[in-house]
Protein backbone atom coordinates (compact mmCIF):
# COMPACT_ATOMS: atom_id res chain seq x y z
CA UNK A 1 0.00 0.00 0.00
CA UNK A 2 1.22 3.30 -0.89
CA UNK A 3 1.26 5.89 1.60
CA UNK A 4 1.08 9.99 0.77
CA UNK A 5 1.44 13.21 2.93
CA UNK A 6 -2.25 14.07 4.08
CA UNK A 7 -1.38 17.49 2.23
CA UNK A 8 1.13 20.12 3.45
CA UNK A 9 1.01 17.92 6.89
CA UNK A 10 4.21 15.78 7.78
CA UNK A 11 1.72 12.93 8.60
CA UNK A 12 1.15 10.23 5.93
CA UNK A 13 -2.43 8.11 4.95
CA UNK A 14 -2.22 5.19 3.12
CA UNK A 15 -3.85 6.07 -0.78
CA UNK A 16 -7.15 3.69 0.04
CA UNK A 17 -9.02 4.45 3.41
CA UNK A 18 -11.80 2.51 4.40
CA UNK A 19 -15.49 3.99 5.04
CA UNK A 20 -17.64 3.19 7.60
CA UNK A 21 -20.56 4.30 6.68
CA UNK A 22 -21.62 0.96 6.30
CA UNK A 23 -21.00 0.05 9.86
CA UNK A 24 -24.59 -0.25 12.02
CA UNK A 25 -27.48 0.77 9.23
CA UNK A 26 -29.77 2.38 11.25
CA UNK A 27 -32.44 4.75 9.81
CA UNK A 28 -33.62 5.41 6.25
CA UNK A 29 -30.37 6.77 4.47
CA UNK A 30 -27.69 4.21 6.06
CA UNK A 31 -29.81 1.20 6.10
CA UNK A 32 -29.23 1.57 2.31
CA UNK A 33 -25.66 2.32 2.69
CA UNK A 34 -25.21 -1.08 4.38
CA UNK A 35 -25.56 -2.86 8.16
CA UNK A 36 -22.58 -4.29 9.09
CA UNK A 37 -22.73 -5.63 12.57
CA UNK A 38 -19.22 -5.63 14.79
CA UNK A 39 -18.40 -9.08 13.82
CA UNK A 40 -18.66 -8.38 10.51
CA UNK A 41 -16.51 -5.56 10.65
CA UNK A 42 -13.85 -6.58 12.53
CA UNK A 43 -13.33 -9.10 9.25
CA UNK A 44 -13.47 -6.56 7.21
CA UNK A 45 -11.22 -4.57 9.59
CA UNK A 46 -8.75 -7.32 9.26
CA UNK A 47 -8.85 -7.41 5.25
CA UNK A 48 -7.95 -3.95 4.97
CA UNK A 49 -4.62 -3.88 7.66
CA UNK A 50 -3.63 -7.40 6.09
CA UNK A 51 -3.59 -5.01 2.36
CA UNK A 52 -1.99 -1.95 4.32
CA UNK A 53 -5.02 0.14 4.50
CA UNK A 54 -4.98 1.31 8.22
CA UNK A 55 -6.98 5.13 7.97
CA UNK A 56 -10.99 4.26 8.69
CA UNK A 57 -13.27 6.96 8.05
CA UNK A 58 -16.94 7.49 9.52
CA UNK A 59 -19.16 10.40 11.56
CA UNK A 60 -21.15 10.93 14.51
CA UNK A 61 -24.33 11.28 11.73
CA UNK A 62 -23.23 7.82 10.85
CA UNK A 63 -26.31 5.56 11.95
CA UNK A 64 -26.72 8.20 15.05
CA UNK A 65 -23.17 7.34 16.48
CA UNK A 66 -23.32 3.28 15.78
CA UNK A 67 -21.15 3.65 13.19
CA UNK A 68 -18.36 5.14 15.20
CA UNK A 69 -19.22 2.52 17.92
CA UNK A 70 -18.94 -0.32 15.62
CA UNK A 71 -15.77 0.71 14.62
CA UNK A 72 -14.31 1.07 18.02
CA UNK A 73 -14.88 -2.39 18.87
CA UNK A 74 -13.61 -3.63 15.30
CA UNK A 75 -9.98 -1.96 16.13
CA UNK A 76 -10.28 -2.59 19.97
CA UNK A 77 -6.56 -3.95 21.26
CA UNK A 78 -5.16 -2.68 17.96
CA UNK A 79 -5.73 1.34 18.28
CA UNK A 80 -2.05 2.32 17.58
CA UNK A 81 -2.01 0.17 14.42
CA UNK A 82 -4.79 2.02 12.66
CA UNK A 83 -5.45 5.86 11.78
CA UNK A 84 -9.32 7.15 12.92
CA UNK A 85 -11.06 9.87 10.71
CA UNK A 86 -14.28 11.16 12.14
CA UNK A 87 -16.40 14.24 10.96
CA UNK A 88 -18.88 16.96 12.94
CA UNK A 89 -21.51 20.10 12.27
CA UNK A 90 -24.44 18.12 10.96
CA UNK A 91 -27.19 17.58 13.21
CA UNK A 92 -27.18 14.85 15.91
CA UNK A 93 -29.99 15.33 17.87
CA UNK A 94 -32.97 17.62 18.28
CA UNK A 95 -31.47 19.68 21.49
CA UNK A 96 -30.96 23.03 20.29
CA UNK A 97 -27.10 23.25 20.16
CA UNK A 98 -26.02 19.43 19.05
CA UNK A 99 -25.75 21.09 15.54
CA UNK A 100 -23.29 23.30 13.89
CA UNK A 101 -19.52 23.86 14.61
CA UNK A 102 -19.69 25.84 17.85
CA UNK A 103 -17.58 25.91 21.21
CA UNK A 104 -20.34 23.94 22.46
CA UNK A 105 -20.84 21.57 19.77
CA UNK A 106 -17.34 20.59 18.49
CA UNK A 107 -16.29 19.98 22.13
CA UNK A 108 -19.19 18.02 23.24
CA UNK A 109 -19.25 16.16 19.82
CA UNK A 110 -15.38 15.28 20.41
CA UNK A 111 -15.68 14.06 23.84
CA UNK A 112 -19.03 11.89 23.47
CA UNK A 113 -16.82 10.21 19.59
CA UNK A 114 -13.89 9.87 21.79
CA UNK A 115 -15.95 7.56 24.41
CA UNK A 116 -17.91 5.81 21.32
CA UNK A 117 -14.72 5.37 19.44
CA UNK A 118 -13.14 3.88 22.67
CA UNK A 119 -10.10 5.48 22.03
CA UNK A 120 -8.47 8.80 23.67
CA UNK A 121 -7.69 10.83 20.76
CA UNK A 122 -8.51 10.97 16.94
CA UNK A 123 -6.01 11.01 14.29
CA UNK A 124 -8.12 13.60 11.97
CA UNK A 125 -10.81 15.80 13.04
CA UNK A 126 -13.26 17.08 10.17
CA UNK A 127 -16.05 19.38 9.98
CA UNK A 128 -18.83 17.83 7.81
CA UNK A 129 -20.00 20.83 6.39
CA UNK A 130 -19.60 25.05 6.72
CA UNK A 131 -21.73 26.80 9.36
CA UNK A 132 -22.15 30.17 8.39
CA UNK A 133 -23.89 31.34 11.82
CA UNK A 134 -20.35 30.66 13.86
CA UNK A 135 -17.68 32.49 13.77
CA UNK A 136 -14.54 31.27 11.74
CA UNK A 137 -12.45 32.32 14.86
CA UNK A 138 -14.82 30.52 17.48
CA UNK A 139 -14.68 27.62 14.97
CA UNK A 140 -10.74 27.45 14.43
CA UNK A 141 -10.01 28.98 18.31
CA UNK A 142 -11.78 25.42 19.93
CA UNK A 143 -10.52 23.17 17.37
CA UNK A 144 -6.94 24.63 18.12
CA UNK A 145 -8.09 23.61 21.89
CA UNK A 146 -8.54 20.12 20.88
CA UNK A 147 -5.30 19.41 19.20
CA UNK A 148 -3.42 21.45 22.62
CA UNK A 149 -5.41 19.05 25.04
CA UNK A 150 -3.82 16.30 22.45
CA UNK A 151 -8.00 15.14 21.71
CA UNK A 152 -7.01 15.21 18.07
CA UNK A 153 -4.11 15.64 15.91
CA UNK A 154 -5.37 17.11 12.95
CA UNK A 155 -8.10 19.08 11.03
CA UNK A 156 -10.12 19.18 8.15
CA UNK A 157 -13.19 20.08 6.63
CA UNK A 158 -15.82 18.42 4.16
CA UNK A 159 -18.07 20.11 1.88
CA UNK A 160 -16.80 23.80 2.15
CA UNK A 161 -17.04 26.42 -0.87
CA UNK A 162 -13.57 27.81 -2.26
CA UNK A 163 -14.00 30.63 0.14
CA UNK A 164 -14.99 28.79 2.85
CA UNK A 165 -12.08 26.97 2.88
CA UNK A 166 -9.83 30.13 2.23
CA UNK A 167 -11.20 32.32 4.74
CA UNK A 168 -11.04 29.61 7.09
CA UNK A 169 -7.16 28.97 6.30
CA UNK A 170 -6.76 33.05 6.10
CA UNK A 171 -7.96 33.22 10.14
CA UNK A 172 -5.87 30.31 11.00
CA UNK A 173 -2.38 31.62 9.56
CA UNK A 174 -3.80 35.56 10.98
CA UNK A 175 -4.29 33.85 15.17
CA UNK A 176 -2.03 30.75 14.62
CA UNK A 177 -4.62 28.03 15.10
CA UNK A 178 -4.46 24.63 13.28
CA UNK A 179 -4.89 25.24 9.36
CA UNK A 180 -7.09 22.74 7.48
CA UNK A 181 -4.88 19.79 5.67
CA UNK A 182 -7.55 17.79 4.53
CA UNK A 183 -10.31 18.43 2.44
CA UNK A 184 -12.89 15.50 2.73
CA UNK A 185 -14.55 16.04 -0.80
CA UNK A 186 -17.02 14.48 -3.76
CA UNK A 187 -14.92 13.06 -6.37
CA UNK A 188 -15.18 10.91 -9.30
CA UNK A 189 -15.57 10.39 -13.35
CA UNK A 190 -18.89 11.83 -13.23
CA UNK A 191 -18.37 14.12 -10.49
CA UNK A 192 -15.31 16.80 -11.45
CA UNK A 193 -16.62 19.69 -9.83
CA UNK A 194 -13.73 19.71 -7.40
CA UNK A 195 -11.33 20.18 -10.09
CA UNK A 196 -13.25 24.09 -11.10
CA UNK A 197 -12.08 25.89 -7.64
CA UNK A 198 -11.10 23.49 -4.99
CA UNK A 199 -8.26 21.54 -6.33
CA UNK A 200 -6.40 24.93 -7.68
CA UNK A 201 -6.92 25.82 -3.88
CA UNK A 202 -5.51 22.82 -2.66
CA UNK A 203 -2.23 22.86 -4.92
CA UNK A 204 -1.74 26.69 -3.67
CA UNK A 205 -2.68 25.82 0.08
CA UNK A 206 -1.23 22.74 0.57
CA UNK A 207 -4.70 20.93 1.26
CA UNK A 208 -5.10 17.07 0.34
CA UNK A 209 -7.78 15.66 -1.07
CA UNK A 210 -10.15 12.71 1.00
CA UNK A 211 -12.05 11.43 -1.64
CA UNK A 212 -15.91 10.40 -0.88
CA UNK A 213 -18.07 8.65 -3.04
CA UNK A 214 -15.30 7.70 -5.71
CA UNK A 215 -17.81 5.23 -7.87
CA UNK A 216 -20.20 7.88 -8.22
CA UNK A 217 -23.20 6.86 -6.01
CA UNK A 218 -22.75 3.35 -7.65
CA UNK A 219 -22.53 4.49 -11.16
CA UNK A 220 -19.14 3.46 -11.88
CA UNK A 221 -19.59 -0.41 -10.55
CA UNK A 222 -20.71 -1.43 -14.15
CA UNK A 223 -23.99 -2.42 -12.92
CA UNK A 224 -25.38 0.65 -14.16
CA UNK A 225 -25.47 0.06 -18.26
CA UNK A 226 -28.03 0.79 -21.43
CA UNK A 227 -31.00 -0.83 -21.54
CA UNK A 228 -31.11 -2.31 -17.87
CA UNK A 229 -32.68 -1.77 -14.44
CA UNK A 230 -30.29 -0.64 -11.81
CA UNK A 231 -29.12 -3.24 -9.15
CA UNK A 232 -31.24 -4.67 -6.40
CA UNK A 233 -29.24 -3.04 -4.23
CA UNK A 234 -27.98 0.33 -4.82
CA UNK A 235 -27.59 3.85 -3.44
CA UNK A 236 -29.31 5.06 -5.88
CA UNK A 237 -32.35 3.38 -4.84
CA UNK A 238 -32.38 5.98 -1.62
CA UNK A 239 -34.15 8.75 -2.88
CA UNK A 240 -32.40 10.69 0.12
CA UNK A 241 -28.93 10.00 -0.97
CA UNK A 242 -29.06 9.26 -4.65
CA UNK A 243 -26.28 12.21 -5.65
CA UNK A 244 -26.31 14.87 -7.72
CA UNK A 245 -28.04 14.45 -11.03
CA UNK A 246 -26.43 13.03 -14.09
CA UNK A 247 -27.32 12.75 -17.51
CA UNK A 248 -27.77 8.38 -18.01
CA UNK A 249 -25.96 9.24 -21.52
CA UNK A 250 -23.05 10.75 -19.50
CA UNK A 251 -22.43 7.93 -17.21
CA UNK A 252 -23.58 5.11 -20.66
CA UNK A 253 -20.14 7.15 -21.86
CA UNK A 254 -17.67 6.50 -18.82
CA UNK A 255 -18.49 3.17 -18.66
CA UNK A 256 -18.15 2.67 -22.49
CA UNK A 257 -14.16 4.05 -21.94
CA UNK A 258 -14.04 1.93 -18.49
CA UNK A 259 -14.69 -0.74 -20.71
CA UNK A 260 -11.91 -0.37 -23.00
CA UNK A 261 -9.51 0.14 -20.30
CA UNK A 262 -11.18 -2.69 -18.34
CA UNK A 263 -10.24 -4.89 -20.69
CA UNK A 264 -6.64 -3.25 -21.67
CA UNK A 265 -5.69 -3.84 -18.17
CA UNK A 266 -7.36 -6.94 -17.13
CA UNK A 267 -8.88 -5.23 -14.11
CA UNK A 268 -12.89 -4.28 -12.83
CA UNK A 269 -14.39 -0.93 -13.74
CA UNK A 270 -14.16 -0.39 -10.06
CA UNK A 271 -10.45 -0.82 -10.06
CA UNK A 272 -9.72 1.37 -13.02
CA UNK A 273 -12.39 4.04 -11.73
CA UNK A 274 -10.47 4.44 -8.47
CA UNK A 275 -7.19 4.20 -10.09
CA UNK A 276 -7.53 7.63 -12.11
CA UNK A 277 -8.86 9.37 -8.82
CA UNK A 278 -5.36 8.06 -7.77
CA UNK A 279 -3.42 9.70 -9.98
CA UNK A 280 -4.93 13.37 -10.19
CA UNK A 281 -3.29 16.26 -8.39
CA UNK A 282 -3.84 16.87 -4.34
CA UNK A 283 -5.52 13.33 -3.81
CA UNK A 284 -4.08 11.98 -0.89
CA UNK A 285 -6.34 9.15 -0.10
CA UNK A 286 -9.67 7.46 -1.51
CA UNK A 287 -12.20 6.60 0.79
CA UNK A 288 -13.76 3.28 -0.27
CA UNK A 289 -16.83 1.41 0.99
CA UNK A 290 -18.24 -1.84 1.03
CA UNK A 291 -20.97 -4.19 2.02
CA UNK A 292 -19.11 -7.49 2.08
CA UNK A 293 -15.85 -9.46 2.23
CA UNK A 294 -16.46 -9.27 -1.81
CA UNK A 295 -16.50 -5.60 -2.12
CA UNK A 296 -13.64 -4.85 -0.26
CA UNK A 297 -11.25 -7.02 -1.87
CA UNK A 298 -12.05 -5.61 -5.35
CA UNK A 299 -11.38 -2.11 -4.33
CA UNK A 300 -8.53 -2.80 -2.72
CA UNK A 301 -7.48 -3.91 -6.27
CA UNK A 302 -7.12 -0.62 -7.55
CA UNK A 303 -3.58 0.14 -6.13
CA UNK A 304 -0.03 -1.83 -7.08
CA UNK A 305 -0.45 -0.52 -10.91
CA UNK A 306 -1.20 2.42 -13.19
CA UNK A 307 -3.15 3.41 -16.01
CA UNK A 308 -0.94 4.41 -19.00
CA UNK A 309 -1.12 7.85 -19.86
CA UNK A 310 -3.05 7.45 -22.90
CA UNK A 311 -5.52 5.17 -20.72
CA UNK A 312 -6.21 8.61 -18.46
CA UNK A 313 -6.69 11.01 -21.18
CA UNK A 314 -9.11 7.99 -22.97
CA UNK A 315 -11.00 8.69 -19.37
CA UNK A 316 -10.33 12.42 -19.50
CA UNK A 317 -11.77 12.75 -22.71
CA UNK A 318 -14.78 10.97 -21.81
CA UNK A 319 -15.64 12.26 -18.52
CA UNK A 320 -15.09 16.14 -19.34
CA UNK A 321 -18.05 18.99 -19.27
CA UNK A 322 -18.54 22.62 -19.98
CA UNK A 323 -17.18 24.16 -16.94
CA UNK A 324 -19.69 26.99 -15.30
CA UNK A 325 -18.17 30.83 -15.69
CA UNK A 326 -15.63 31.96 -14.37
CA UNK A 327 -14.01 28.59 -15.38
CA UNK A 328 -14.23 27.78 -19.04
CA UNK A 329 -13.13 31.49 -19.67
CA UNK A 330 -9.90 31.19 -17.01
CA UNK A 331 -9.35 27.43 -18.94
CA UNK A 332 -9.35 29.13 -22.09
CA UNK A 333 -7.06 31.88 -21.56
CA UNK A 334 -4.40 30.16 -19.67
CA UNK A 335 -0.87 30.75 -20.45
CA UNK A 336 2.72 29.65 -19.25
CA UNK A 337 1.88 32.29 -16.14
CA UNK A 338 -1.19 30.96 -14.86
CA UNK A 339 -1.49 27.04 -15.78
CA UNK A 340 -4.21 24.74 -15.03
CA UNK A 341 -3.74 22.01 -12.35
CA UNK A 342 -5.25 19.30 -14.58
Amino acid sequence: MEYRHLGASGFTVPVLSFGAGTFGGKGPLFSAWGNTDASEARRLVDICLDAGLTMFDTADVYSGGESEKILGEAIKGRRQDVIISTKATFRFSDRPNEVGSSRFHLIANCEAALKRLGTDYIDLFQLHGFDAKTPVEETLSTLDDLVRAGKIRYVGISNFSGWHLMKSLAVADRYGYPRYVANQTYYSLIGRDYEWELMPLGLDQGVGAVVWSPLGWGRLTGKIRRGQPLPTQSRLHATADSGPPVSDEHVYKIVDALDEIAAETGKTLPQVALNWLLQRPTVSTVVIGARNEEQLKQNLGAVGWNLTKEQVAKLDAASTVTLPYPYWHQRGVFTERNPPPV
